[in-house]
């Protein structure tokens, strides 16, 4: 078992990217980009606990989620795909989920593999 995702340590890592997201900022270094993605999966994990669900932000990093049925082998029923700044956005209550499927920013796939209940993690003054 991971320990618990420190909100001050989440806080930090997403802060570091905060430029990025809301602005015309560079991309930030990976190892920064990295910490915020998977320090916000962890949360999310966490915050949603369950295997029904599993969420992917590759190159960085996926996670098993959300209360139902657990999953073992091979490629989950529900799988959730995005990319590291789509996911950021909608940790951070930047963009919506619907607004993320209208534009094709996500990719979802079964019956349970809608986050919005779980969404935003955290909110950025």
């Amino acid at each position: 078992m991971t320990r618990p995702v420190d909100p001050h340590e989440l806080r930090a890592a997403v802060e570091a990217v905060w430029p990025w997201l809301t602005g015309p900022a560079d991309r930030p270094a990976r190892p920064a980009l990295a910490a915020a993605v998977r320090l916000s999966l962890r949360t999310l994990a966490q915050d949603a606990p369950g295997r029904s669900v599993e969420v992917r932000v590759p190159p960085f990093a996926a996670v098993q989620c959300v209360e139902g049925p657990r999953h073992t082998r091979g490629t989950p029923p529900n799988v959730v795909e995005t990319d590291p700044r789509t996911w950021l956005e909608l940790a951070t209550g930047t963009l919506t989920w619907s607004e993320a499927e209208a534009a094709g920013r996500i990719t979802a796939s079964g019956n349970r593999a809608d986050l919005a209940p779980h969404l935003p993690l955290l909110r950025m003054a």
